[in-house]
């Protein structure tokens, strides 16, 4: 299941002279990565480095930002990944203490320091919803609105015309055994309407 997190952390290390300000925080896509990464910019003008990682679906970005390729970005990309992270941004700031750390070395605390600002963070479950639309006779509307509560769904809307119609919503993994008892318990008269019949 993946996760994100619930809101911003920061964390800072200092290997070698050098100061690796970290941050993790939840984020939707690049283009306001990118703006918090230009505000980063603004608020240490003397940084030597401002690198990023964005784990956001088809969004997802690694940055050096001036760093060796591949001892930046992509090391704090994986961590992100494997944490089974998604719709987060990890930023660090990296003022230059006058001792070059190496490749390695590089890789080691921008990882480290990503690591570190998770290990505060508070992970949250990311669950997939499910919306469902079904209409039933008034005389199974009791029945139908206890099977919706029962299994955790979120009753959006009721409408009373013909028959009674249900929108609801629930965890994804929850929704087929929910229509299966319904269509049990109706006895074939519970209709389903797909999205794309409305």
């Amino acid at each position: 299941m993946p996760y994100s997190i619930a809101a911003a952390v920061h964390s800072e290390l200092l290997i070698k002279k050098s100061r690796f300000i970290a941050c993790v925080q939840p984020m939707t896509d690049r283009s306001a990565a990118q703006k918090v990464v230009a505000e980063l910019w603004a608020q240490h003008p003397g940084a030597a480095h401002v690198c990023w990682a964005l784990l956001a679906g088809g969004q997802s970005a690694a940055v050096d930002d001036g760093e060796p390729s591949g001892t930046a970005g992509r090391p704090m990309l994986d961590v992100l990944r494997h944490q089974d992270l998604e719709g987060v941004l990890a930023t660090v700031v990296r003022y230059f203490g006058g001792v070059k750390l190496g490749a390695g070395g590089l890789v080691r605390a921008y990882t480290d320091s990503v690591a570190q600002a998770l290990l505060k963070s508070e992970k949250i479950a990311i669950i997939k919803l499910h919306y469902l639309t079904c209409t039933a006779p008034y005389a199974m509307e009791g029945m139908v609105r206890r099977e919706i509560e029962m299994a955790g769904a979120h009753l959006d809307n009721v409408t009373h015309s013909d028959e009674v119609r249900f929108e609801f919503s629930l965890a994804d993994s929850a929704a087929a055994q929910l229509i299966s008892r319904l269509n049990e318990a109706g006895h074939g008269r519970i209709q389903w309407i797909a999205p794309d019949d409305e």
